[in-house]
């Protein structure tokens, strides 16, 4: 093992992986998702319907997608409970994420692809 190699493992065991370090901000942010749910709870229908065309506003006025993200999945998960009575878990928002980035998310059977998949729309 030469000298750069020692120094990239002696790295990666300090900082993660690539990888590791994607996965803690995608967490970071289903953490805010998470944070929004009782706010989200608490809107009648109407609200709620209404969050698509605010967001979409925003959007129009240069916000970045970033910034509206939380939002959208938070309202998304919020209407996916009332309409199926299916409440997007943690991995599954960070992956709605991931996929939403145009990456790869490889996922177990029973880990809830489908829903992963519509925050991704």
């Amino acid at each position: 093992m030469d000298i750069q190699q020692i120094v990239g493992k002696f790295l990666t065991n300090i900082f993660g992986s690539r990888n590791e370090r994607i996965i803690r901000r995608y967490a970071a942010v289903a953490e805010r998702i998470e944070s929004l749910e009782p706010e989200f709870r608490a809107k009648s229908p109407e609200d709620l319907a209404a969050v698509t065309g605010e967001l979409r506003e925003r959007l129009r006025n240069g916000e970045p997608t970033w910034e509206v993200l939380p939002e959208a999945f938070a309202a998304l998960r919020e209407a996916s409970r009332r309409a199926r009575q299916h409440r997007h878990f943690k991995v599954q928002l960070v992956g709605g994420m991931v996929l939403y980035h145009d990456d790869i998310a490889e996922m177990k059977t029973g880990e809830g692809k489908t829903l992963v998949a519509s925050l991704a729309c």
